[in-house]
């Protein structure tokens, strides 16, 4: 009943019922519309009376992108090279630990390996050959020898000037 069709005043039995209706309806839980998601996999077979279900085949149609695929590996090959920089480091820190001789040689090893290094790269370039290059000049030679000579001498100063023509 609603006030919309009322061509008459309501009863108060009526009008009870109608103030009733309206605030259980105003205060009842609004319920949101059922989403309908699709699933993957439903399984309808039925369910054993007792024990435990059997194990029923479901399809994995996952496929993984190239980049994600590729990130995998990098990170991988990222972790297993920092552990061995890590190992290499931990190695060297303990020999530098321990003030022995091999403490001290593994503080000079580095250097004694770059003097090595710079001194065959020096025997290298010193047993190169060197470039040879023979320019000839062909034409005729014009030499001249017209000189102006321009002298100025005014008090302390003096200046000249020699011009080739």
């Amino acid at each position: 009943m609603g006030f919309e069709n009322l061509t008459r005043p309501l009863t108060d039995d009526e009008a009870k019922a109608e103030v009733e209706r309206i605030i259980a309806r105003a205060y009842q839980p609004q319920t949101p519309p059922v989403q309908h998601i699709p699933t993957s996999f439903r399984d309808d077979t039925p369910l054993p009376a007792y024990g435990d279900t059997p194990p029923v085949h479901q399809e994995d149609k996952r496929i993984v992108p190239a980049w994600a695929a590729g990130i995998a590996v990098a990170s991988i090959g990222v972790g297993a090279g920092i552990t061995g920089i890590g190992c290499g480091a931990w190695l060297v820190l303990q020999g530098l630990a321990s003030v022995t001789l091999y403490g001290v040689l593994m503080v000079t090893l580095p250097f004694a390996g770059l003097a090595m290094v710079a001194t065959a790269i020096g025997g290298a370039f010193s047993k190169a050959p060197k470039s040879v290059s023979n320019t000839y000049y062909e034409g005729p030679v014009v030499q001249n020898t017209q000189i102006n000579n321009t002298s100025n001498q005014r008090g302390m100063f003096s200046r000249t000037r020699n011009d080739v023509r």
